[in-house]
């Protein structure tokens, strides 16, 4: 179990600043998740970590070991595709072993040692089988025990999940947790699926352009971004631009329509002042159709309603902006029907734009 530790890691490719100037630290035995749009640069971050990609700039540290210049072999990473990369000519044991046999481990520890891991993963039984016969699940975890059986310090995934049905992808992401937490290691995860970096990390780090957008646990992240993209990115949310108009207990913000609503800094960090401009956000469920001292209320008209099961989420409009409510399931909600809805000002969240 290591740490790791990034300085200023800069990546270019031509004219391209894939990964620019990124300053992060990961935990001992931390599940770290790289979060972000296709092309951000976390394919590319996760690659310089493993030393399939070279750093232009900066620094790496395995606990206080610069890793840096290293050589990919020798660094201790496994690393899990997205594709899954295995040999379709070999068997599922042979797959899992063949990072040990370049290694010249002795037959009887590999056997051992892929037995183990075969049942880490709920793969006993199927060592003799070629994967074309096996799921995508069952190739997903031979990947996975194939990175594992070499021991490695660190574990790295990019985009494991992304080839599997939306019921399986839950399933493995339970898997892969219980997995890292067993063994206690220091894992990276690569997604863009927010849903599933909320559910699966210990810390989320958001990247656009190369950048760190903002990092944080998941909670963190969702009721607390830092700025417009993370706000917009993670989750659901309705979004209303303003300018602010008074900083007192809590801040007034002027709407576009020319409606005053009340709000709070969405972050310790977000520095508004008299006259900024704002991005206001309400998320979905802090919408109540129950008046409250101090409320902000909207009128709005009912174009769209979504079951979900355990909610109904209704995307509104009052002529001026769109809204995205959840409500109660056994709530009867009507397309054209109008609602007044109310959001508390402590979960109206203001943003510097």
């Amino acid at each position: 179990m290591v740490s790791i530790r990034t300085v200023n890691l800069t990546k270019v490719f031509g004219s391209v600043v894939a990964v620019d100037h990124v300053s992060l630290e990961v935990g001992h035995g931390e599940f770290f998740t790289l979060l972000g749009p296709s092309g951000c640069g976390k394919t590319t971050f996760l690659r310089t970590i493993a030393g399939l990609e070279m750093a232009d700039e900066g620094r790496i540290y395995f606990d206080d070991q610069d890793i840096t210049d290293m050589p990919a072999h020798l660094r201790g990473t496994g690393m899990v595709f997205q594709n899954y990369a295995l040999w379709p000519h070999m068997s599922v044991f042979d797959n899992i072993a063949y990072g040990l046999k370049i290694r010249k481990v002795p037959k009887d520890e590999i056997r051992r040692r892929v037995r183990d891991v075969l049942r880490l993963v709920k793969l006993e039984g199927l060592e003799d089988r070629s994967p074309h016969q096996l799921s995508g699940g069952q190739q997903q975890r031979v990947a996975l025990a194939r990175a594992l059986v070499i021991n490695p310090r660190v574990l790295l995934f990019d985009e494991p999940l992304s080839n599997l049905d939306a019921k399986l992808r839950i399933e493995m992401r339970a898997e892969l947790r219980r997995i890292q937490r067993e063994l206690g290691i220091t894992a990276i995860y690569v997604t863009h699926d927010q849903e599933e970096a909320m559910s699966i990390s210990d810390r989320i780090a958001v990247m656009n352009r190369g950048r760190i957008m903002q990092v944080g646990t998941p909670r963190e992240i969702y009721k607390n971004p830092k700025n417009d993209f993370v706000a917009r990115f993670i989750g659901q949310g309705t979004f209303m631009e303003g300018e602010v108009v008074s900083t007192n207990d809590v801040l007034e913000i002027r709407l576009g329509s020319g409606k005053i609503v009340k709000a709070v800094r969405s972050h310790p960090e977000v520095d508004l002042g008299v006259g900024d401009r704002a991005l206001v956000m309400i998320r979905p469920e802090a919408f109540t159709l129950e008046p409250g001292e101090g409320y902000n209320e909207f009128d709005v008209r009912v174009y769209h309603v979504s079951f979900l099961g355990d909610s109904q989420m209704l995307q509104a409009s009052n002529e001026v902006e769109n809204f995205i409510i959840e409500v109660d399931p056994d709530l009867e909600v009507e397309v054209g029907q109008r609602l007044k809805v109310y959001a508390p000002p402590r979960h109206t969240l203001a943003i510097k734009i």
